[in-house]
């Protein structure tokens, strides 16, 4: 069977390196407010999308670009090196039940179609001289790969033990290799998981605490050589997500967020960040920036009335578009990502402003 992998969303837990030491927390180099993005770019050239991830962010986004090759749409970069599973012509995949299987090695080849743009901006950047900066990079979570393999037709118990083990072992290699060509910079990796907007369902594939283990066991992979994160464009249950140890949220900046108010001060009280998505990417882009700012510090407003901390809500953030930007043209990518520049401007302002006051 088949399954379109075009489409894309586009607590601390601690665990085991991936063959490095320790190295930075990225929150403790990067700005707070600084404007950073979600994963893909709309770019066909992967030097021109590269050369836009370290222009238009302040902390760089090392990209996917699967309008350049469907290779590096979400699905279809975490299925590479699987056994059993062929990618076709346009992004689609096509799974052998009968070879899948979970014992065996999952070779990730850097090289191939599906990492250009990681292998790109790579090289761009040590070009650049932006070793021991920080970098953020994106990769899809275990639980919905999970759900994109079972939807083939894959059982649920292997279609999500295939999961786990493929987004393991490729997270580890393309960490290794950032360390490698970027050597010191911190990274921050944000799992995808556009899926955990189903978890409660009645028909999800497997019980909710087996998605969060499979969450945490990806996240704890990478811990403590890299931070680490979740991004769900989606509506979903927080208190889940927030159980699986994320040490940054990724998601859309909306009025529902006011009614987990306190599961989000929670949450920065221990350290943890929230990525803002200040900005819409679907429907319409016009959306000013003073009108998506009035949107952002109007939430944050209803959060402090919940006993939400304001100094914690501007320190510890950072802002994104809602999702990635591979659907839109690059000049409206450009305009999106200018006006969370101006955003990310106005949060520093006031992170600033309230260190002053409160002599911090």
């Amino acid at each position: 069977m088949t399954i379109d992998t075009a489409g894309e969303t586009t607590g601390e837990t601690t665990g085991a390196a991936t063959g490095h030491g320790s190295t930075p927390s990225v929150f403790d180099v990067v700005t707070a407010g600084a404007a950073t993005g979600v994963g893909s770019l709309p770019h066909r050239d992967a030097r021109a999308g590269a050369e836009f991830a370290l222009r238009e962010y302040e902390l760089a986004v090392i990209p996917s670009l699967p309008r350049r090759s469907p290779a590096e749409s979400m699905i279809a970069q975490a299925v590479v090196g699987l056994p059993g599973v062929t990618l076709g012509q346009y992004g689609s995949i096509a799974v052998d039940v009968d070879r899948l299987d979970p014992g065996a090695p999952v070779q990730t080849d850097i090289a191939s179609d599906a990492f250009v743009g990681v292998g790109t901006f790579l090289e761009l950047a040590a070009q650049r001289g932006l070793a021991g900066a920080p970098v953020k990079w994106q990769f899809v979570g275990p639980v919905t790969l999970g759900v994109a393999l079972h939807h083939t037709g894959v059982p649920a118990a292997l279609a999500f033990e295939v999961a786990a083990l493929a987004v393991r072992e490729h997270v580890t290699t393309l960490h290794r290799q950032v360390a490698r060509v970027l050597p010191g910079s911190p990274q921050l990796v944000v799992f995808d998981e556009p899926s955990l907007g189903e978890l409660l369902s009645d028909d999800f594939p497997i019980p909710p605490d087996e998605a969060i283990d499979l969450l945490s066991s990806a996240m704890a992979s990478l811990q403590p050589a890299a931070t680490v994160g979740v991004h769900c464009c989606a509506r979903t249950d927080l208190a889940s997500v927030l159980a699986a140890g994320p040490q940054l949220l990724s998601l859309p900046a909306t009025h529902d967020l006011v009614s987990v108010g306190g599961y989000l001060q929670q949450f920065l009280e221990h350290g943890g960040w929230i990525a803002w998505g200040a900005v819409a990417t679907d429907g319409p882009i016009g959306v000013t920036a003073g009108r998506a700012w009035h949107h952002l510090s109007s939430l944050w407003c209803e959060l402090v009335q919940q006993g939400a901390d304001p100094v914690l809500l501007r320190r510890q953030s950072l802002v994104t578009p809602h999702c990635g930007l591979g659907a839109h043209t690059p000049v409206v990518a450009e305009r999106i990502c200018h006006t969370v520049r101006d955003i990310s401007r106005r949060v520093r302002d006031q992170a600033t402003a309230a260190r002053f006051v409160l002599g911090a």
